[in-house]
Formats: C-alpha cells, sequence, structure tokens
C-alpha cells in the first residue's frame, strides 16, 4: 500500500473546476454522503456539514440514504429528516434521495417524505430479505410511479442488495413513464466493453433513459463510454478528487481522467480490501473530522486500530481533503 501511494504522488490531484454544476439530476457527479450516527441517533449536525461541504465543492447532485447513506437501517422518520435537512441546504442542487427498504409500505413513506421535502429524483434500490423476481421488483417500481411523479433512477447495486438486474429487466422497467435512469455497477472491462455495454443499455432502452455508473474505481471509464452520471459513494465524503475525474471526462479529456482515477489506485485497492467503501468511507471522514468518531449505524463496525492507522497514512499520501 505505502509503495502504491508514493509512486502515485508524482500525478497531483487538482482543484475541481469553477463551473457551476448542472440543475439536471441525471448527469455529472452525484455524491453520496454517509448519514452520521451518534449514540445511536441521527448526528445531524454532522450530516448538515457533510452537505455543505458537498455545496461548496459544486457537485451536480446529491443523494442520500444510498448505500453509503445507510437508508435502510434507518426508520421512515429519520429518512424524512435526512431528505428535509439535504433540501434544505442543497443550495438549488438536485437532490436524489434513497428510498429502497424490505417493504413496499416503507418504501412508498420513504418516497412521500422525499417529494415533500423536495427532492428532485427518487433513487430505487430492490432491497429484501426473501430473494425477489423480477416480476416483483417490476410490481415494485409500477406501485411507487403510480403514486409519486418524481423521476425514478433504477438503482443496480447487487453486491449490497443481492439482486442481480438483467438488460432486458432494464428494458421492462424502461416502459415505466417516471422511470427516467439507471445505476449500472461498475465492472473491471476494456474500453471497448465498456462502450459496447452502455451501447447495448440504451439500445434495450431505446434511449428513453439516462445511464449512470457506480462503484468508484471505474467511474471514469463510465464517464468516458458515455455514461451520462457517476454515482459515486466516496464523493460524498471527498468530492473534490471526484469532480476533477468527472470534468475531465466531461470534456473530453480521457487520459487525463484515467490519470486521476489511477492516482487514486491505493484508494481502490483500500475498499476492495474493506468489501467495498462504506467503512473506509467513513474511517475518512473520521479522519478528517467531519464526522464525531465511529459514525456507522450498528451492527456495521468501524475499521479497527490497524486500519484506521492505514487509511491516515493514505490521505497523508494522496493529499485527500
Amino acid at each position: 500500500m505505502t509503495d502504491s501511494a508514493t509512486c502515485s504522488e508524482a500525478v497531483p490531484m487538482p482543484l475541481p473546476t469553477p463551473d457551476p454544476p448542472s440543475t439536471d439530476p441525471l448527469t455529472g457527479l452525484s455524491a453520496f454522503p454517509l448519514t452520521p450516527i451518534r449514540d445511536g441517533s441521527l448526528d445531524t449536525d454532522a450530516f448538515a456539514g457533510l452537505v455543505d461541504r458537498l455545496v461548496t465543492a459544486g457537485v451536480d447532485s446529491i443523494a442520500p440514504l444510498g448505500s453509503t447513506g445507510c437508508g435502510p437501517y434507518l426508520h421512515t422518520d429519520e429518512r424524512a429528516e435526512i431528505a428535509r435537512i439535504t433540501v434544505e441546504r442543497a443550495a438549488g442542487i438536485p437532490v436524489i434521495v434513497g428510498i429502497g427498504a424490505l417493504s413496499t409500505r416503507d418504501v412508498l413513506a420513504n418516497a412521500a417524505s422525499a417529494e415533500a421535502a423536495g427532492a428532485a429524483a427518487l433513487l430505487l434500490a430492490p432491497v429484501s430479505y426473501h430473494p425477489l423476481t423480477d416480476d416483483e421488483v417490476v410490481a415494485l417500481f409500477r406501485t411507487v410511479a403510480s403514486t409519486s411523479g418524481l423521476p425514478l433512477i433504477v438503482y443496480d447495486n447487487p453486491g449490497t442488495t443481492h439482486f442481480t438486474f438483467t438488460t432486458d429487466l432494464y428494458a421492462r422497467l424502461a416502459e415505466i413513464e417516471t422511470v427516467a435512469a439507471i445505476k449500472i455497477p461498475g465492472l473491471p472491462m476494456s474500453p471497448e466493453d465498456w462502450r459496447a455495454r452502455v451501447a447495448a443499455i440504451r439500445t434495450a432502452t431505446s434511449g428513453r433513459v439516462a445511464v449512470g455508473v457506480s462503484v468508484d474505481a471505474y467511474g471514469a471509464e463510465g464517464l468516458i463510454a458515455g455514461c451520462d452520471a457517476w454515482y459515486s459513494a466516496i464523493g460524498g465524503t471527498l468530492p473534490g478528487p471526484m469532480l476533477a475525474i468527472t470534468r475531465a471526462a466531461q470534456s473530453g479529456e480521457a487520459e487525463r481522467a484515467r490519470e486521476l482515477l489511477v492516482h487514486l489506485q491505493p484508494l481502490w485497492d483500500l475498499f476492495a480490501a474493506h468489501g467495498g467503501s462504506l467503512r473506509v468511507g467513513a474511517a475518512i471522514a473520521e479522519q478528517l473530522g467531519l464526522v464525531n468518531g465511529h459514525c456507522l449505524p450498528a451492527p456495521l463496525a468501524p475499521l479497527d486500530a490497524e486500519g484506521k492507522e492505514t487509511v491516515a497514512a493514505l490521505i497523508a499520501a494522496l493529499d485527500l481533503h
């Protein structure tokens, strides 16, 4: 890890471009903030600070209560409070609220509170305990669409939800009038395969929905291949580097975007070592003083002392702030 981080120091991370953020919730960098928990309750002050940080950075949209925001761990009233705080502090930046829950009843309650708060769009993951069928997922989206006119983003995150979408299912969901975008998981593919993947989804959905990429290590390739948005987990804590990558890709500087992404390879390696970005992202937020100690909802545990030391060294080596 140390050697990799040291080698990466040769590529300085620039400040993000001062260009204004988009007002389209389906394009650009969508930043997913943590939902800090303190003593078993929402730490609303810390959360407000995270949102303010994203506003200052100029992200294109803010997406609370996704996987990074641990939405399914929270009560519906807690989720309503987070949606309200985000919209109130977003300074006009579009807010995409995660509404996924185990029961359709709670999904609808989350959608209603997000709409009441002034959300620009809804992010729906098919969260399940018993495995869901494709027909059940389509029925869930149709039910939400029948009760809310807000744009719906299909949240494909098999590593967290354990539900795997197919391109055929994307096509079925795209037939629902308010489904406006699909968030696809990033994969280790060649640039040619990335372009073919995005093109296949656009063909299957008749080009009527936006396509966004997730899994931070593949954000640059997704954008270069033609994705409209990057749904970034770590962008909710470290918006600056992710904005720099996004803006380079958007301006056609593909190699620069890849260079900036590779500079962060030690971070992607650390994510992989800990089963994803959540615990590492929380440790980064703690190291930067953005949250008050361990901020994840129980039973999720923080990194151990050695892991936190590794994170501190990485922050210093990559000059993350």
